[in-house]
């Protein structure tokens, strides 16, 4: 044996090593293969869901954002004005702003909020200005909303411990596709996902009250549009029934100023969440705290107020989320600092479908792709031995170490093999063996030219090279388009094709050329080849 073919055996043998131990692990066994191929929700079972994104919940926050930008710096710049109103997301109106600073507004609009516009300055009050966002905008905002999303649903799943998710963008703009192998039970999940935990700092205009009749009483039967009516969760001693505060309808603290978030005890030793803010959110907080000393701060959570302590002094860089007289539950506690810890959702979702798939249908699928496999390979085993007689057996070998390279990438990248990516297995034996017939047919053509098999072999090789080049370039680059583009089980078939073909093109070429080397050193010179 010569040293170049020495050399070519080397490397087979360690790629082969390499991508077994990557696969079962070294020595291998069957119980580090299952825990090394990761599987994909329709072998494994698990739940699917398809969420929607709200995204006008997110303009509603940019909108109430810009009119407390425009409040500091009206406030700032001693411009008078009666009040800031939202009229619909992406839209609000400045009230009786002072007719002698209507270059100062436009200005503050112009520099402060360049994604806004004043749109009109006629209306019943005088000295009105409505001012609503640009369209590019808003679309933009919504996009992020989604890119946001997601991101924020998987750091908390992952917060959870819940491996091998698949998060991404559905069909829809603003559709979002969950897959959960392993969750059959998605009850707690959802409920994580779904909570937005959008977290706002309120004064409290006044409250508690029994009921809202008798809240919108204390206006004359009728709120006004710079304040809003919300629901508290704080229970007293014998009460049943929810009150009610009338706060300010724009947070001036939000939790995009959030820091972080979590599990402590309240002054009475029960369940709490503690949260610190950013830098700026703190001198926020501390110049909001610093105004209103004496008045009720409503912490309000997803529309809801957890607590509306009086504000004794000034507060900077940290608060606490209480349960009421109640308090949380130890879990429920620990899921919220979870849920504000990984940000607040930037706007509410919705679940258009779910379906859950169990094990057992997984393993029926694992069942029949295995047996489609077996019978697959054993099948263009016989017919490569039988048609092309002993050279049958360096196709078989190529092609089956084409599938420990492929499982051993597989486990290396984390790849989760799904259904489609056993028909993608399905085709890689299909292209191997159809990469050695192209060399076979050419090296029976060489032969029946008259040329010894040495030269009928290594002309073949160098002909074939670039048909095969040209023929596995053409399928990677369908591939790479339906990762790309394509979802999860297409997303899954793509992976599995390209890494078949790559390693094709290393046991088709690499591979099987050396096996016919090590054929034709112990050949005389003259003797035929069995193809």
């Amino acid at each position: 044996m010569n040293n170049k073919i020495r050399n070519r055996l080397i490397v087979i043998v360690a790629v082969t090593v390499l991508s077994v131990s990557l696969f079962a692990g070294f020595p291998p066994s069957l119980a580090k293969m299952r825990e090394r191929i990761r599987l994909g929700l329709d072998l494994r079972g698990g739940t699917h869901l398809v969420l929607q994104v709200v995204t006008d919940d997110a303009i509603r926050a940019e909108t109430d954002q810009a009119i407390e930008t425009v409040r500091t710096n009206l406030q700032s710049g001693n411009i008078v004005f009666r009040q800031l109103t939202r009229l619909e997301s992406g839209k609000f109106q400045a009230v009786g702003v002072d007719s002698n600073k209507d270059s100062d507004f436009r200005r503050t609009i112009t520099d402060r909020l360049p994604e806004w516009d004043i749109v009109s300055t006629a209306g019943e009050l005088p000295n009105t200005y409505t001012v609503q966002l640009k369209p590019q905008s808003g679309q933009t905002i919504r996009d992020q909303a989604v890119d946001q999303a997601i991101n924020t649903i998987r750091n908390r799943i992952d917060q959870m411990g819940v491996g091998e998710i698949i998060i991404q963008k559905h069909t829809g703009a603003d559709e979002i596709v969950v897959q959960l192998p392993g969750i059959d039970d998605p009850a707690r999940v959802k409920s994580i996902m779904q909570s937005t935990a959008l977290l706002e700092l309120k004064m409290v205009d006044s409250g508690p009250f029994p009921n809202q009749a008798a809240a919108a009483q204390q206006y004359g039967g009728i709120i006004p549009s710079n304040l809003e009516m919300i629901v508290s969760r704080e229970r007293g001693a014998g009460e049943t029934s929810d009150s009610y505060y009338v706060v300010q309808r724009v947070a001036p603290v939000t939790g995009r100023d959030l820091k972080g978030a979590f599990p402590s005890r309240d002054e009475n030793g029960r369940p709490a969440v503690s949260f610190n803010l950013t830098a700026d959110g703190s001198q926020k907080f501390g110049r909001l705290t610093e105004q209103n000393i004496g008045k009720r701060l409503a912490i309000v959570l997803d529309q809801r107020i957890q607590s509306a302590p009086v504000i004794n002094s000034r507060i900077t860089d940290s608060g606490i989320i209480t349960g009421g007289a109640g308090g949380f539950a130890p879990q429920e506690a620990q899921d919220l600092s979870l849920i504000l810890r990984s940000g607040a959702l930037p706007a509410s979702i919705k679940y258009l479908d779910e379906e859950v798939v169990g094990p057992t249908l997984g393993a029926d699928s694992i069942r029949a792709g295995l047996m489609a496999s077996i019978v697959a390979l054993a099948s263009v085993v016989v017919f490569m031995l039988f048609y092309y007689r002993l050279s049958g057996v360096n196709a078989t070998i190529a092609m089956i170490l084409n599938l420990v390279i492929l499982f051993g990438a597989l486990a290396y990248f984390g790849a989760a093999l799904t259904l489609p990516g056993i028909a993608g297995v399905i085709l890689t034996i299909g292209v191997g063996i159809d990469s050695n017939v192209l060399i076979f047919e050419r090296i029976r053509e060489e032969l029946r030219a008259g040329k010894t098999p040495v030269s009928a072999v290594t002309t073949s090789f160098a002909r074939v090279f670039i048909t095969l080049v040209d023929t596995h370039l053409a399928a990677l680059i369908s591939a790479t388009f339906l990762f790309l583009f394509g979802t999860g089980p297409v997303k899954g078939f793509a992976v599995t094709l390209v890494i078949g073909l790559i390693s094709n093109m290393f046991t088709a070429v690499f591979v099987s050329r050396t096996l016919f080397d090590m054929v034709l050193a112990r050949h005389q010179r003259e003797e035929p080849l069995s193809i």
